[in-house]
């Protein structure tokens, strides 16, 4: 998928199932050898498009929650095209608040939508995982977004 544009939803979600089993390890973006929420989808970004958007600086597991500032939202914001949260999609990158009043400090990429919905996402110890996306995991969700340039075909 390296370098791709127009790549499909289809090909997004197989991309990141090849990262299940990756470690858990804060600010890495390395398939099967590491990464955190955010590096797997900057490890996502990478194998689509070839390169990252942008160096992400170092940041601190508690993100920017002490300043009250949206840190991980603002970058989405700059670099993915929002969506309305009422319309899954898979493939959409999806953006959770932990807990009321704290920042949006938890990101991952829905695989699966309908009666069933699933997300990929890394998680500190348990590493790169699929998960149903449960009632508890789906109301901390507070934005929804696309990769740019992704097809419309649709993952159930």
């Amino acid at each position: 998928m390296s370098g791709a544009t127009g790549v499909s939803r289809t090909a997004l979600v197989a991309a990141a199932r090849g990262w299940l089993g990756t470690p858990y390890v804060h600010q890495a973006a390395r398939r099967g050898a590491g990464c955190d929420c955010l590096g797997l989808i900057r490890g996502l970004w990478r194998e689509v498009y070839g390169q990252e958007p942008e160096t992400v600086p170092g940041y601190t597991m508690d993100w920017s929650e002490p300043q009250g500032e949206e840190a991980l939202w603002q970058a989405a914001l700059r670099h993915l095209t929002p969506r309305p949260l009422t319309e899954a999609r898979a493939g959409d990158v999806i953006l959770f608040r932990m807990r009321l009043g704290a920042v949006a400090k938890h990101i991952a990429l829905q695989t699966e939508t309908g009666a069933m919905p699933r997300f990929i996402h890394a998680y500190s110890g348990h590493g790169v995982i699929e998960n149903a996306l449960s009632q508890p995991w789906h109301r901390r969700i507070v934005a929804r977004f696309s990769f740019p340039d992704v097809d419309a075909d649709e993952v159930t």
